[in-house]
């Protein structure tokens, strides 16, 4: 038997043996449905993979149809269960520092910089997410940062060339009709903000679509009992948001861009733990309403000021994050009727 044969053989044996160990480890406990993969790998290539198609969530999909709602599998090195089940996903947010601490794979990690607020935790963390929520809340943006805002984006705009990049849309009508009420280039109101109630129908169902967080990272600090099974200390669990908002037992049509269905308060009596765009719980996104704000100023300095017409075609992907493959190139006119951003 040649050297390269026994090494095979040698490895081979060493992979069953693994294989067989962490079944016996794992048998004792009552572990969520499904499948740890390959050793080491897991089932990591097959995340990555599944990605690659225009499903939002193949990946999700294949296993919630075979495990249910919460299954276990292996990837970017270590166990973890997945959570489509909003009430899990709620546990989960709501006990952060308790038996969850924020816990993402080292390649997430590094991109966010170890000083980035996703990281932070204990006392640091609830220090600086309290600051952090002190400069964005509705008060201040209405009496200071509004006007800034407004400001910066029409003299972005007023610098914009034929060929620009958009990822939304909103009902025209309702702009023309704020820009109608005041004076040219007047700077936006908190009361014209507030009116703007279609562009946040529009602002809705983009996070529940395509929110750039599909889910959030967390690591278990103890073992954990929770609808009948067992998480390990050490394991991570990833509650996903998205698999919950298009799931069509909880949105009609749920993987159709639908804004209308936000429309009279149709959506206002879902559960909380339904729609959480900006995550919850103690890491709750300090900045969620000047997010809304910033993206209804720039929809409606966009609409009153440009027509615009796609310049090729685009399509959307979702991993490792959710955006426009080409970044959707667009072609804009200014609107006769608009005059230049001041």
């Amino acid at each position: 038997m040649s050297s390269f044969t026994s090494l095979l053989f040698s490895c081979a044996a060493i992979a069953a043996f693994l294989i067989l160990l962490r079944r016996w480890r794992y048998r004792r406990l009552r572990l969520p449905p499904g499948s740890l993969g390959l050793p080491f790998i897991g089932e990591t290539l097959q995340l990555i993979s599944a990605y690659k198609s225009d499903n939002p969530e193949p990946f999700m999909d294949r296993r919630l149809n075979r495990y249910g709602l919460v299954f276990t599998t292996h990837v970017f090195g270590e166990p973890t269960v997945f959570s489509a089940e909003p009430e899990m996903n709620r546990f989960v947010l709501a006990n952060e520092g308790k038996l969850f601490e924020c816990s993402y794979p080292g390649s997430i990690s590094n991109l966010l910089g170890k000083h980035s607020l996703l990281l932070m935790k204990g006392n640091l963390h609830k220090k600086m997410h309290s600051l952090t929520m002190s400069f964005a809340n509705s008060s201040i943006i209405k009496d200071h940062l509004l006007v800034d805002v407004d400001r910066l984006i029409r003299l972005n705009l007023d610098s914009w060339s034929d060929r620009v990049l958009l990822m939304e849309e909103a009902k025209k009508e309702e702009h023309d009709q704020i820009r109608s009420k005041s004076k040219t280039g007047a700077p936006l109101e908190w009361s014209d903000y507030k009116s703007m109630i279609f562009t946040q129908c529009v602002v809705n169902e983009t996070l529940r679509m395509a929110n750039i967080i599909g889910g959030i990272f967390r690591r278990a600090t103890t073992d954990i009992n929770i609808n009948g099974y067992t998480i390990p200390k050490g394991w991570k669990v990833f509650a996903s948001f998205r698999a919950v908002h298009l799931n069509p037992n909880h949105f009609k049509d749920a993987r159709s861009f639908n804004p209308w269905r936000w429309q009279n308060n149709s959506e206002a009596t879902i559960p909380v733990n339904v729609y959480t765009p900006f995550g919850g719980g103690p890491r709750l996104c300090p900045g969620y309403e000047l997010a809304r704000v910033v993206l209804s100023v720039f929809l409606h300095r966009f609409i009153t000021i440009f027509s615009w017409v796609p310049a090729e075609e685009d399509r959307l992907v979702f991993f490792p994050t959710t955006r426009t493959q080409k970044r959707y190139p667009i072609i804009v006119k200014r609107r006769e009727e608009s005059s230049p951003c001041i």
